[in-house]
């Protein structure tokens, strides 16, 4: 398993002078470092974790947001019990998403398994930047994912002043 800590680190959960200076010096977060040593720790017992890269972990207000490899984000989506297993480590939600990928990406990742019909960007005339997505049919009090806490995480994560709309309008 690929983590920004050190593989030692992760796997034993102490900071070597090398990672504990890149914490210090905000190159890593304490977000990070607590994601490689759980994922490391769940790695341990099985292959498919084991293979994975984490790029980085960030959390917002509790919530933790887990840059993955296309591929490893993949895996765990097709494997309900392995999402719940690498869920069960964490306090907060966890909310998967690509490495390195662009504002549109990300919003649908974290709208993962509801599409989204369009992701749009509007220039202000004030020079801001206003997004608005637009997801498909209509909202109910089932609806899988909280929207103020996603459109929390997409301003602090990304700096995107985003409006979130349902094809069809609530009644």
């Amino acid at each position: 398993m690929q983590v920004p800590i050190c593989r030692f680190d992760a796997k034993n959960a102490v900071l070597c002078p090398q990672c504990e200076s890149k914490v210090e010096s905000g190159e890593l977060t304490k977000a990070d470092v607590e994601a490689s040593i759980k994922l490391s720790e769940l790695a341990k017992k099985n292959t498919k974790i084991d293979k994975f890269k984490l790029h980085r972990c960030r959390q917002v207000n509790g919530d933790y947001i887990i840059h993955l490899d296309k591929n490893d984000i993949f895996t765990i989506r097709q494997s309900r019990e392995l999402y719940k297993l690498i869920q069960s480590k964490f306090d907060g939600k966890i909310w998967l998403v690509e490495a390195d990928e662009s504002d549109n990406k990300f919003i649908e990742d974290l709208f993962f398994p509801t599409k989204l019909l369009s992701v749009n960007s509007v220039w202000q005339p004030n020079g801001g930047q206003k997004t608005k997505a637009i997801i498909s049919g209509k909202w109910s009090p089932r609806f899988p994912i909280d929207i103020d806490k996603a459109i929390e995480i997409i301003k602090n994560a990304r700096n995107l002043d985003i409006e979130i709309e349902f094809e069809e309008a609530r009644k």
